[in-house]
């Protein structure tokens, strides 16, 4: 369906989360460019004047960091990045908001840690903050805590802030996240490298051959790869989002893609918005375990929306308690699911195989017949026809 564009630009989008890559701040260049933040501010500005609820994740802090130190070349190990990041981050908070003032727009910062949110309580303290902010017409730079996020603790670190900025269209239920660095999107192979390579416009399914188109190509200056946008296209699109990866540098993309413009590489969601607690469930910041399913059960729960019960484990990993989220897999090794479980680990090891009516004999006690209950159950992905695929 196509969108008629007016004067006042129709907007598709309501919410949108912005990321904005170190390549496109910097243009490819040191240090912040002032020029190329100031088009992005003045965009954001726009959509903002519209009606639309913005939030930015932000990279750049280790790059403006690096400037001010007068350090050369790439940061290397934890602790210089993390200081070049305790350096830069206020620099380049004073930047969006000189910029954003410029529009009578006033902007706040939140810094991340997976742990902030891999509970509940942070994350609804995360998203009612972030929803009380767009609210109140304040535009927040959200960034990775980095100066107390570290590679060695990988269960505090989202890893890059394409997957933050994931996190974080999901926390809000954002309608549209735009992946904005200094490539045009997903394409056929490196076009720095191969005068052939081709932009993909549009990606239904992630697939093999999707994540071997992203392997070989790049997005340039900053830490995140296509690698790992692809990750975080897979996290935002299964929580009802809308992504697009594109160029930051294109004229006037951040408002051409607000309206429903094809520019970059569209990935559609998978699913409808999920209810606050199933999106929670399904950002796998939150996941305990593992459990591994057979083929049966993996049926039971994608295409008749089951509970799942003892019968139909096979293995289960991980030092989990009842309440715990837990990972699912088929026994092909795909995840499936997400859930709440209603036995630890260590009993889903006695019961699984048995039959339900089973459960007390095994443990001498019994929460119920689910292991995973439908209603504590968030599917990952539906199964598609052969059309579609």
């Amino acid at each position: 369906m196509k969108t008629k564009k007016t004067e006042s630009s129709n907007r598709v989008y309501r919410r949108i989360v912005v990321k904005l890559g170190t390549g496109l701040l910097t243009g490819g260049g040191n240090r912040l460019d002032q020029s190329v933040m100031s088009n992005l501010a003045a965009q954001i500005a726009e959509l903002h004047g519209k009606g639309a609820q913005l939030v930015i994740v932000s990279s750049g802090a280790v790059a403006a960091g690096r400037h001010k130190l007068g350090i050369e070349g790439a940061a290397k190990g934890i602790p210089i990045k993390q200081v070049l990041s305790s350096v830069g981050q206020g620099r380049l908070m004073n930047t969006y908001e000189k910029l954003f003032d410029e529009h009578h727009i006033t902007v706040a910062q939140a810094l991340l840690t997976k742990s902030n949110i891999a509970e509940r309580a942070g994350y609804l303290n995360a998203r009612n903050t972030l929803i009380a902010l767009m609210e109140l017409g304040v535009i927040c730079i959200v960034n990775e805590n980095d100066v107390v996020s570290a590679d060695e603790i990988k269960e505090n670190k989202f890893g890059e802030n394409d997957i933050l900025s994931a996190m974080v269209a999901n926390l809000i239920d954002a309608d549209l996240l735009m992946i904005l660095g200094d490539t045009g999107g997903l394409y056929t192979a490196d076009p720095k490298l191969d005068p052939d390579a081709k932009l993909v416009p549009l990606v239904k399914k992630i697939d093999t051959s999707v994540k071997s188109l992203a392997s070989d190509s790049t997005s340039g200056v900053g830490t995140g790869g296509m690698v790992t946008k692809i990750e975080a296209v897979k996290l935002a699109t299964a929580s009802g989002v809308h992504v697009v990866i594109a160029a930051g540098k294109e004229p006037g993309i951040i408002l051409k893609l607000a309206a429903g413009d094809k520019d970059g590489t569209h990935f559609p969601p998978t699913k409808s918005h999920l209810e606050s607690r199933r999106r929670w469930m399904i950002s796998g910041l939150c996941t305990k375990g593992k459990i591994v399913v057979d083929s049966g059960a993996a049926t039971a729960l994608k295409k008749q929306n089951r509970s799942l019960l003892a019968a139909g484990i096979k293995s289960v990993e991980g030092k989990f308690g009842r309440g715990d989220v837990v990972a699912i897999y088929d026994d092909q090794g795909t995840q499936i699911a997400c859930g709440i479980t209603n036995y630890c680990a260590a009993d889903i090891d006695i019961i699984k195989g048995a039959q339900s009516d089973q459960i007390t004999s095994l443990l001498n006690f019994d929460y119920g017949p689910e292991v995973v209950h439908k209603n504590n159950l968030a599917l990952l992905e539906r199964e598609k026809s052969s059309a579609n695929r």
